[in-house]
């Protein structure tokens, strides 16, 4: 459902420069005449600051005091703005009035300027500054007001990007499958977007290009590089440098077989060789030596070792008989001591006697009878010898067990002796092989004086002397092989050198050969993404003349540019309002910006689903204002009226007293 509002009255109070002024329009079209500085736009002015605290031109920091002639405000007057409204049929008065603040210190007779209040009232009601603007908001936001009350305030006031933001909200964007149904030429697009937005493709399909002409442009420099490090090779065949090289290498082995036998030399081998003869006659001396020397020790030390265990399984026999002896003569003390508490025990039970007080009754102290007195004297003898008997027998058991405790003591003591005297004899024994080693180990001679050994010695160092004689003489021809192998090696290094520039020649070529096919599928590949760049243009294109088409159907006169062509091609987004193919903001006139701005108005009503008063300034210009379901006030310049006129739709006259401060 459309809201409508409609203006009924506004009063101005020293409202800048005005002084008091009725603006009565009884909810209809007006037009209001006047000469310049009468007052006609700050009507506009009034009406804005009311609702929103700004001026027509959305401006918050303006003057709103009546100035002298020395343009310094006029102080103590209060200044007031008060509008009646009928909104969907319902009556609403708002009131704003703005006045100094003065104070008076204490201890002070005067008052003293202190800054400025602002007072609000709904319908005569003081109301809070809150409470007033939360009124206003629920009618109308202020931003959708300035657009559909001022026929400039779209095309003048807004940035372009607000513009075409309004106008996309009002008419909707235009989808890609609207786009592709509209040419499908360019429907290849819908493949490889790859679900990113025309926009971003671009930017992809542009950092891709960039990329690739950057190696465009070096792979040339790395062709050149790469030629100026090949060396001429035209004068090398490949296939004979190998022959020469293998023929070369063929020599230095075979000199190398020459070399070891020179270093070897027969003669010198034999010389070798004798002296290992003989130093392993050496090592049979030595081994025969020894042999003779030490198998009396070997026996020796053998028999040593023998009575040594022997002395060690004495020493465990001993130490074992001791632990014996030690556990036996316990056990002796132990049967000693128990056969001696026997016997007390006999005594002490052969001299009890029956106890008279037995003849009593434990319980209650009578006397018993005479025939229980007796059967108890009975039980206590039958007791009595029960009990001295199972001592004596005990003490039998035990007594017997001494006997043979002592027997086994003297039996580990007489082998304890036999032990200790074996264990002695052993020790002499060991003592006696000791000494004998010693004396043996001390007499050994040595085969380094033997007169045979020293003379094989001697054959030794003579071979080794030959040796070195015959090594002086081969040195010389040894020489001469290895200047014939390092000659041959210096001239197959310089063969290898000329081999590795025909190898990196050909690594250079094929190099050469990848650069190039790399250089042609980058082309390729670029030639590719200027094509979807293309798609990319028809698609841009093909979308705008929906999108201006489908935004122009929206309105009978203003027609609306949101792109303008670029010098590469492309395209930029814009929002240039035309009208009859003129833009609005160079060589259209004065009416029709006017009635263009009623044309955006009437589809911003219709878009927000409300109607506001239309203030239409310099309308004097305008021969026909365009239709519009809005309240229009035309303020029109007119020299003749030094005071402003109104005059309502029905060319009645309101004669009307405006007084402006000079």
């Amino acid at each position: 459902m459309k809201k409508e509002m409609k203006l009924l009255k506004l009063e101005l109070l020293n409202f800048k420069g005005v002084k008091q002024f009725t603006l009565d329009t009884q909810g209809e079209n007006a037009k209001v005449y006047g000469d310049n500085a009468t007052g006609k736009t700050t009507l506009f002015d009034a009406f804005i600051w009311l609702l929103f605290d700004k001026d027509s031109q959305n401006k918050k920091d303006f003057q709103i005091k009546t100035l002298t002639k020395e343009n310094e405000p006029v102080s103590g007057l209060n200044h007031e703005v008060t509008g009646v409204f009928v909104i969907d049929g319902s009556h609403l008065t708002l009131k704003k009035v703005y006045s100094e603040k003065w104070t008076r210190k204490r201890g002070s007779s005067q008052a003293v300027f202190s800054g400025h209040t602002t007072d609000y009232f709904i319908d005569g009601v003081p109301a809070k500054k809150k409470e007033f603007n939360d009124r206003v908001n629920g009618i109308i936001s202020e931003d959708i007001f300035r657009l559909v009350t001022s026929p400039s305030f779209f095309n003048e006031q807004m940035k372009w990007q607000d513009r075409r933001k309004i106008l996309l909200e009002i008419c909707g964007d235009i989808t890609q499958e609207e786009v592709f149904q509209a040419n499908p030429s360019v429907k290849a697009l819908e493949s490889i977007l790859n679900k990113r937005s025309i926009e971003d493709h671009r930017k992809v399909i542009t950092a891709k290009q960039a990329e690739i002409n950057k190696e465009l442009k070096a792979i040339p420099v790395r062709i050149d590089e790469a030629l100026r490090s090949v060396e001429d090779i035209s004068d090398l065949n490949e296939q004979e440098l190998n022959d020469e090289i293998n023929c070369l290498q063929n020599d230095i082995d075979l000199l190398d077989d020459q070399l070891q036998s020179a270093r070897n030399g027969e003669a010198i081998s034999e010389k070798r060789n004798a002296i290992l003869h003989i130093e392993n006659e050496l090592q049979e001396m030595k081994n025969a030596h020894q042999e003779k020397e030490y198998s009396n020790i070997r026996a020796l030390k053998e028999k040593l070792f023998s009575v040594k265990n022997k002395l060690e399984e004495i020493s465990l026999e001993i130490k074992s008989n001791t632990r014996q002896l030690s556990l036996e003569k316990d056990n002796q003390e132990r049967l000693t001591a128990e056969i001696q508490s026997l016997r007390q025990n006999w005594l002490d039970k052969n001299e009890e006697t029956f106890d008279q007080h037995q003849t009593e009754c434990p319980t209650c102290g009578q006397a018993l009878p005479p025939e229980q007195v007796e059967q108890a004297k009975e039980n206590f003898n039958s007791h009595k010898s029960s009990e001295l008997e199972k001592i004596n027998e005990r003490g039998k058991s035990r007594s017997e067990e001494l006997r043979r405790s002592e027997g086994i003591i003297a039996e580990i003591e007489s082998a304890a002796q036999k032990l200790q005297k074996d264990y002695e004899s052993k020790s002499e024994e060991w003592s006696q092989l000791d000494t004998e080693i010693k004396a043996a180990e001390s007499n050994m001679s040595d085969i380094t004086t033997d007169v045979a050994y020293k003379k094989k010695q001697s054959e030794i160092d003579s071979i080794r002397k030959q040796i070195e004689q015959l090594e002086s003489s081969k040195n010389e021809a040894i020489q001469l092989i290895k200047d014939d192998i390092n000659g041959k090696k210096q001239e197959m290094l310089l063969l290898q050198k000329d081999l590795a520039k025909i190898s990196h020649s050909k690594k250079v070529n094929k190099r050469i050969m990848q650069l190039e096919e790399e250089q042609k599928g980058l082309a390729e590949e670029y030639e590719g993404l200027q094509h979807q760049l293309y798609l990319t243009e028809e698609f841009v294109r093909t979308k705008v003349d929906l999108l201006e088409e489908k935004i122009n159907n929206k309105f009978k006169f203003a027609r609306f540019k949101l792109f303008k062509s670029q010098v590469n091609g492309g395209l930029e987004e814009t929002c240039e309002t035309l009208y009859e193919g003129i833009p609005y903001s160079s060589g259209l006139n004065n009416a029709a910006r006017i009635n263009v701005g009623l044309d955006i108005i009437n589809t911003l009503n219709e878009h927000y689903g409300i109607s506001a008063p239309i203030f239409v300034d310099n309308s004097e210009a305008v021969t026909k204002l365009i239709d519009t379901n809005s309240q229009i006030l035309s303020l029109i310049v007119s020299e003749k009226d030094k005071q402003l006129r109104i005059e309502l739709e029905d060319s009645s006259l309101i004669p009307v007293d405006c007084e402006v401060s000079a």
